[in-house]
């Protein structure tokens, strides 16, 4: 990989210019660095800006004791650009928007941490121990803004080279960084796959890797939610299969989400193995992923997690029958089960994306179902009425879950597949059926037969939506109203005069 050594473009923003005039007037020393510079050498767009301030003679200092040169340049600039700062004081932090980016700035410093808290000793330090308090190489490079130097890389681990040569390495020993924030661990693991190209693979050194293995009950002193946003980002990026199963590798995974490493391996009976289900799982995914882009979508998070979870109930409905092998009966229903669960514990929300989850977990086989049956109109009106408004991305999901090792296998599945979207697209032109809604309401029929809220409201309005669906009666009003009388009158109910 040819790596850029220039900085046209990333520094011609006329924020660099105010920042490196105003930190000379104040006699400071302001840098930018991170991801931007990161960012600058692989030729990608970054509009958010960290700019680190050292303030000569600062260093070992307690910071909040002295003036913060991170405040104190971003106030100058603030108001000399007429640009609205936003100051984070417990923090040492500022925040300015001007002409449409963000620039953050920091004073230079140094921390050290208590081995069981997350929070740090903050003193202000110099820029190159700023650098090496930083998760990976890769991220401590900064471009200097003065005047005399300017654009020039100050880089002291080596870290054009690793980005190079696509390596993840961090500036102090692995165990040091990793054990002052774990969450730099699944950083770790989140850049390699975020960066990544089919032509340039991004690896983390396997003193790292080793670290990490070590290491991986220090996950639990991180809150849930710091790890779930990491799981997030890897589930966006391209290549989220080599995150997970770098996380599997690790021992991480089941720091957090054993459910889903409890799919990893097979077990062999009387010479008959399973399909190696962890391998499948992030295949799917992966698979979600290339037809969103092959469908012109923009990429759901939520898809993705259905794709990781739909499977999740595997482990404990597996049965092996003898004469007939290895059976996993009714593991979407256990995995539905399980989706509230993990959410629950994950502290993810529990709303509608929950439920979104929830709902193809339990419905991913459906189609699938019908690609091996003879396709009926009751039983795609069925399918689109459960999945309603998430019908189409319950069907992506449905057919990246069609894999095998035997390419004629799985094309053979495709084109029955492509047989049960057309006969879906047919029944739903005639019936209208993904926003069905019952004809026949609960107010209804108790106002017809002067009842009160009992059990035989409920089964009049299934024996309508069920004589609906299979195409007993139409999708009217009027057709819905005289069967309902006609069940009504078999349970021996009389309209109320």
């Amino acid at each position: 990989m040819t790596i850029m050594t220039i900085t046209e473009g990333y520094l011609e923003h006329p924020v660099f210019k105010v920042v490196s005039e105003t930190a000379r007037e104040l006699g400071v020393r302001a840098f930018v660095i991170g991801g931007y510079v990161r960012d600058c050498f692989l030729g990608k767009p970054n509009k958010d800006i960290d700019i680190v301030v050292e303030m000569p003679g600062q260093s070992g200092h307690k910071a909040g004791h002295d003036v913060r040169p991170g405040i104190l340049l971003a106030e100058a600039i603030g108001k000399k650009c007429h640009a609205r700062v936003s100051v984070f004081k417990n923090f040492g932090t500022a925040m300015l928007k001007y002409r449409g980016i963000e620039v953050e700035f920091v004073g230079a410093r140094k921390e050290s941490y208590n081995r069981d808290s997350r929070k740090p000793i903050v003193e202000d330090g110099t820029l190159e121990e700023d650098q090496l308090r930083r998760d990976f190489t890769i991220n401590a490079m900064a471009f200097s803004l003065q005047e005399e130097d300017y654009g020039a890389l100050v880089d002291p681990f080596g870290g054009i080279r690793d980005l190079a040569t696509g390596i993840i390495r961090t500036p102090l020993e692995p165990e040091q960084t990793y054990s002052d924030d774990p969450l730099r661990m699944l950083r770790a693991i989140r850049f390699a796959a975020r960066l990544s190209t089919p032509e340039h693979k991004f690896t983390i050194v396997p003193e790292s890797l080793q670290a990490m293995k070590a290491m991986a009950d220090r996950m639990q002193i991180l809150s849930k939610e710091r790890i779930v946003e990491e799981l997030n980002k890897m589930l966006m990026t391209d290549y989220p299969a080599m995150a997970f199963e770098t996380l599997e590798e690790t021992g991480l995974l089941k720091q957090f989400l054993p459910e889903l490493s409890r799919l990893k391996g097979v077990e062999t009976v009387d010479g008959k193995g399973h399909k190696e289900n962890f391998t499948h799982t992030l295949q799917v995914l992966e698979n979600v992923i290339l037809f969103e882009k092959e469908e012109g979508r923009e990429p759901n998070l939520w898809l993705h997690w259905a794709a990781l979870l739909h499977d999740i109930g595997k482990p404990i409905s597996k049965r092996y029958v003898a004469g007939q092998g290895w059976t996993f009966h009714g593991h979407e229903v256990v995995g539905a089960r399980m989706v509230p669960e993990i959410f629950q514990k994950l502290k993810m929300p529990l709303n509608e994306k929950m439920k979104y989850v929830q709902k193809l977990v339990n419905l991913h086989l459906r189609p699938i179902a019908l690609v091996d049956d003879e396709v009926t109109d009751s039983a795609v009106r069925r399918l689109l009425f459960d999945a309603g408004e998430d019908i189409d991305d319950l069907m992506l999901l449905c057919n990246a879950d069609i894999t095998s090792k035997n390419p004629a296998k799985v094309a053979k599945l495709r084109r029955n597949f492509e047989l049960v979207k057309a006969k879906m697209a047919e029944v739903e032109a005639k019936d209208e059926i993904r926003n069905w809604k019952n004809p026949i309401t609960g107010d209804y029929i108790m106002e017809l037969f002067g009842l009160s809220p009992c059990n035989l409201i409920g089964q009049l309005k299934e024996m309508v939506k069920d004589a609906v669906l299979d195409g007993k009666i139409p999708y009217t009003f009027e057709a819905a109203d005289a069967y309902m009388r006609e069940k009504a009158a078999e349970m021996g109910l009389k309209p109320h005069d």
